[in-house]
């Protein structure tokens, strides 16, 4: 066994937007974007110490399509997950499967999202898909809305068992049933806040993998996906915060502030597992063997243009932050490469040493992080066919152009209206570059593109 190998730590938090960052301020002014006030200093050290991507993008901003995407290595019309009524097709290849079979030990924690459809994940976080899909060990727990939905008079997941065994459960299910906007703190102790819990599994299993074969653990944070629960402790540390208003948005600014509180609270605790993560890394003797890749599946507008959520086309939905620290990577970079999330899965792949023919829509960045080569991509592409509204949309770095069924299209100027606020397709003709990437839209029904 080739024991140099590095090993690979994937932070992945559920829909943490691009643009909500702790880029440098003359990085914000180069994009054109406002400086959010938030405090993540591990990812500051993660930047410094590594390469950080401003034009990161998911191929679409749904949870299921996005992680199949990543897993696949395709892009949305070809991945095989069109919504989140589906399950990952198990007869497809993924990436884990490709870094287990070259002798990684292949490990995952907290929202899987890989079988959103079937709400049974096992008790201890493990069903034998999950082997099928490539992991040699995992513990896979219900995103919020799911767990308790799944969960309302007895546990289908590993984090509302351990509610149910704390007698939390019922406490749990009646704060989230219904909590909407609601940025009231939970009643649940700090050790019992799901993000927390989960990452507790994450070191448990990081002090468990051998230490003679390289290993893969990916860490999937159900924050900062709403609803905006988060604790008491956390509540009083940003309760007097004043935040960035939302673009073009006619809701109540106090609304919106105390949401974004919540969200950058969330963000804030991601970033405190994180360093725990990194600390155990670093127990082990392995930093400077490892990558550290911080990405996520997809954003939220958080009152943008009036909407919240994901699933749209604009920036706060599909833009999505990225850093990548390790052997050979560039320190203290930033790239303007634009990336899209299933890039990972050439990435880790090539890491590994491994191949994935299949995965025809994932890009090395490779020589990007190493300095060999500043662009990786013309343009970007995302899509989503749900609830039947069909969009596709293409990007580069001037323009944004989106093809809507049943609505034509839209073009945006990022170089004079980053947060997409103004639509000039009456008045500019499109790329044509972009254009011919938006081809007419299939019908929505029965279409999983």
């Amino acid at each position: 066994m080739n024991q140099t190998r590095p090993n690979i730590l994937f932070l992945f938090p559920d829909t943490h937007r691009g643009d909500w960052m702790p880029y440098a301020p003359e990085v914000f002014d180069r994009l054109g974007l406002e400086q959010p006030a938030i405090r993540m200093p591990q990812m500051e050290r993660l930047m410094a110490d590594g390469m950080t991507f401003t034009h990161a993008m998911t191929p679409s901003p749904l949870c299921a399509p996005a992680r199949a995407c990543l897993a696949s290595g395709l892009r949305y019309d070809k991945c095989g997950v069109a919504d989140n009524a589906a399950d990952y097709p198990l007869n497809q290849r993924t990436f884990y499967s490709v870094l287990k079979q070259t002798g990684y030990s292949v490990g995952g924690v907290g929202k899987f999202d890989l079988h959103k459809a079937t709400h049974w994940w096992g008790l201890d976080g493990w069903i034998d898909d999950l082997g099928t899909l490539g992991f040699t060990e995992g513990i896979d727990n219900a995103g919020k809305i799911d767990a308790i939905i799944s969960g309302k008079t007895s546990p289908k997941d590993p984090y509302m068992k351990f509610l149910y065994d704390r007698g939390l459960a019922q406490l749990h299910i009646e704060d989230m049933s219904g909590r909407g906007n609601c940025t009231d703190p939970t009643e649940l102790p700090e050790d019992a806040y799901c993000d927390n819990w989960l990452t507790q599994n994450g070191i448990r299993m990081l002090r468990d993998f051998p230490a003679d074969k390289p290993w893969f653990l990916q860490v999937n944070f159900t924050g900062p996906h709403g609803p905006w629960d988060i604790t008491r402790e956390m509540k009083q540390a940003w309760e007097e915060a004043q935040l960035p208003g939302a673009a073009a948005c006619s809701l109540d600014a106090a609304q919106i502030n105390a949401i974004r509180q919540n969200y950058a609270a969330m963000l804030e605790n991601i970033d405190r597992n994180i360093g725990m993560l990194l600390d155990e890394v670093r127990k082990r003797g392995e930093w400077e063997n490892t990558y550290v890749v911080y990405a996520s599946d997809h954003g939220d507008m958080l009152g943008d243009l009036d909407k919240f959520g994901k699933c749209l086309p604009e920036r706060g939905s599909v833009s999505v932050p990225l850093v990548v620290r390790g052997p050979g990577v560039r320190p203290g970079a930033y790239s303007e490469a634009m990336v899209e999330l299933q890039d990972l899965a050439g990435t880790f792949v090539d890491w590994a040493g491994g191949t994935m023919p299949e995965a025809i829509d994932a890009i090395s960045l490779g020589p990007v992080l190493a300095g060999q080569a500043k662009e990786h991509r013309t343009y970007q592409v995302s899509e989503l066919c749900w609830r039947g509204r069909h969009w596709k949309m293409a990007a580069d770095r001037t323009h944004k152009l989106i093809r809507e069924e049943d609505s034509g299209m839209r073009l945006y100027d990022l170089s004079d209206d980053p947060m997409e606020t103004r639509d000039v397709a009456a008045q500019t003709e499109a790329p044509a570059h972009l254009l011919a990437c938006l081809e007419p839209l299939e019908p929505s029904e029965g279409s999983a593109s």
